[in-house]
């Protein structure tokens, strides 16, 4: 399984990786990110699914880039070019892996910003080749282990946070991914752009690094769990009471 998160909120765009990608006998990690950027552009990759198929597609699309050193004027471009790689791929290997019992799937995220951009994109690239574009209504999407993580996301984040607020909520998201599924864990990379700047900055982070969120998360939801209007559940616990009472004979 796999944890990635992209966020794009108005003042840039934040992803999150885990590194995790075999666990029980044997536990293996590597970097789901990938990174380009030159002299007026910047993107960013991170995918899930099957690691062989990503690391085909991944390095041909990286072929292509080097036989175009100003890379591309849109980023909608560069996903079209990754995605016509997955459609290769899927041609060529998609009916030997069946035979052997494993599914063709890979999933990408691709953020970052070309020259003729406006602003700074997000988008969500499927197996099939086919792509959306995440939008301000929505302003994130998680590949992998989705349904964990989205709560907070979708309580908290609006496309005018800040980008480090939205950094936090990030930071929170993954945290709860990591406790419910097993194999998402850490170390967990991080990927920060600033619109307009056309430079992705890269931070890894282990567990021991992340342990004082980790732990401060882990006592306020206790903390707003004792806290929180008891009025409903008192009315359903005094029926309890009720029914549990010695009934006159």
């Amino acid at each position: 399984m796999t944890y990635c998160l992209g966020i794009q909120v108005e003042e840039g765009l934040i992803g999150i990786a885990d590194t995790r990608i075999l666990s029980g006998n044997e536990v293996r990690v590597a970097k789901k990110t990938w990174v380009r950027q030159g002299d007026g552009y910047s993107m960013f990759v991170m995918t899930s699914g099957l690691r062989s198929t990503r690391d085909k597609v991944l390095m041909n699309f990286e072929e292509l880039l080097d036989e175009r050193p100003s890379g591309f004027d849109r980023l909608f471009k560069a996903v079209n070019a990754f995605a016509t790689e997955i459609r290769k791929a899927a041609a060529e290997d998609r009916e030997l892996l069946e035979a052997a019992g494993l599914r063709f799937n890979l999933h990408a995220l691709i953020g970052g910003q070309c020259s003729a951009d406006k602003a700074h994109k997000l988008y969500l690239v499927y197996p099939e080749g086919n792509w959306v574009e995440v939008g301000e209504e929505t302003p994130y999407e998680i590949i992998g282990a989705s349904g964990y993580g989205k709560p907070v996301l979708a309580r908290s984040l609006q496309f005018n946070d800040s980008l480090q607020f939205a950094f936090r909520l990030g930071c929170l998201s993954f945290d709860s991914s990591k406790v419910c599924a097993a194999d998402v864990d850490y170390p967990v990379d991080v990927l920060l752009y600033k619109r307009d700047s056309y430079r992705i900055i890269e931070h890894r982070y282990s567990q021991e690094d992340l342990k004082e969120i980790t732990n401060w998360w882990s006592e306020r939801l206790k903390k707003s769990v004792r806290e929180m209007p008891s009025a409903p559940i008192d009315r359903a616990f005094a029926k309890l009471e009720t029914a549990a009472a010695p009934q006159p004979e």
